[in-house]
């Protein structure tokens, strides 16, 4: 979750200062572009063709980021819901090498949702995006989304798989995990990284993959979904 006020990052970060954490590599700086890849077979453009037009389903507008208007409506088909905003980087979670304390001013240890062992889930290795707590504005518990749905994430013509595994503020939406953020190539820097737009969120309702860690189902899955999707049979 990105937004947290001063005085309690001020007090995160001397909590968690003395934690010793890797050095990151010179080859895998925070602030580098990664080498974008595409998932599965389903092209960006056939998704997003799909979701071309919107049937809002949520109750107002999100806005992207702390203080600018809210100008992104939540969308639906029987099928799955989606929407069209920027991506911030969640480093929250398991600590490592690139998401920890010292990277990251807003660092959590935690994450809505934990792996089958009881862990929270590790944003540098799992893709995973974040949905905003349930609000006035939209509840995504009565669009059949919870921890483990499968989502399809869009961005300059690549497609990445991930799970829905973390939530955010009830009032912003456009977040996902710093491996979401590096599979779409996009700068995956926790304080300075991400995309101010252009980033698709497509989340398939009633699906769920477990264990919520296995980013091969999450393929799998994710791949026969979208194709359903863009045919219209599923």
């Amino acid at each position: 979750m990105r937004v947290q006020s001063l005085t309690l990052v001020a007090a995160s970060a001397a909590l968690l200062a003395p934690t010793a954490v890797p050095a990151a590599s010179a080859a895998a700086r925070p602030g580098a572009r990664p080498a974008a890849r595409q998932e599965g077979g389903v092209s960006a453009a056939d998704l997003l063709d799909r979701v071309r037009d919107c049937v809002p389903v949520s109750h107002g507008n999100y806005r992207t980021d702390d203080g600018v208007p809210a100008t992104v409506p939540v969308c639906g088909t029987t099928d799955a819901v989606f929407w069209k905003a920027d991506l911030d980087i969640d480093c929250d979670g398991r600590q490592g090498a690139q998401c920890n304390p010292r990277t990251d001013p807003l660092y959590s240890p935690m994450t809505a949702f934990t792996q089958s062992d009881g862990r929270y889930l590790d944003p540098e290795r799992l893709p995973y995006i974040v949905v905003p707590a349930p609000s006035g504005i939209f509840d995504y518990r009565a669009y059949g989304v919870r921890g483990g749905t499968v989502a399809a994430v869009v961005y300059q013509g690549r497609v990445q798989y991930a799970v829905v595994g973390d939530t955010g503020p009830q009032d912003i939406i456009g977040e996902a995990s710093y491996a979401t953020a590096t599979g779409l190539g996009i700068r995956a820097d926790p304080k300075g990284g991400g995309t101010p737009s252009g980033v698709t969120y497509i989340v398939f309702r009633d699906s769920r993959v477990q264990p919520i860690e296995d980013h091969a189902e999450a393929v799998s899955r994710g791949e026969e979904l979208a194709r359903a999707f863009v045919a219209g049979t599923g």
